[in-house]
């Protein structure tokens, strides 16, 4: 099926740039008229996928993070987070809770909370090459008021 409507961007793992990230993906998935929780659970998702991006796929060094946001006709938004990194050596471990190779503060818990607030992910790595983040969610149909 092809999207009626998308857009990409390229951004620098930084972590600056993560939160423009949620909100650019956000803004421009309003156009579906999404509720408040469907617009949250993106924000947090692409958070998620992004961060992974900054704190894992480019440990010590900044790196490009490609987003692709494409709309299709049954209202379902799909959202690729791709990276160059380093690549996940094991995507079903990597995708366990609480499992995290950075130590320190990190809970382990990316994977997991992208999972729970999507209606679908995908998960492609390959080791010195990077790592590919599909997430897909329906965005409920409303009806409109027609309030006067």
């Amino acid at each position: 099926m092809k999207p009626f409507n998308s857009f990409s961007m390229t951004i620098l793992s930084r972590s600056a740039n993560e939160s423009f990230a949620r909100v650019a993906v956000a803004s421009f998935v309003t156009q579906l008229d999404p509720t408040v929780e469907e617009i949250s659970d993106i924000k947090t998702a692409v958070s998620e996928a992004v961060t992974n991006c900054i704190v894992h796929a480019y440990r010590d060094t900044i790196g490009k993070i490609y987003i692709t946001v494409s709309i299709f006709q049954d209202n379902t938004v799909t959202i690729k987070i791709r990276d160059t990194g380093c690549g996940i050596e094991n995507v079903e471990q990597a995708m366990e809770p609480l499992f995290t190779t950075a130590g320190g503060e990190r809970a382990g818990l990316g994977f997991a909370v992208m999972q729970s607030f999507m209606d679908g992910m995908r998960v492609r790595s390959a080791v010195g090459k990077g790592t590919t983040v599909t997430l897909k969610k329906k965005i409920s149909l409303r009806m409109k008021s027609d309030a006067k």
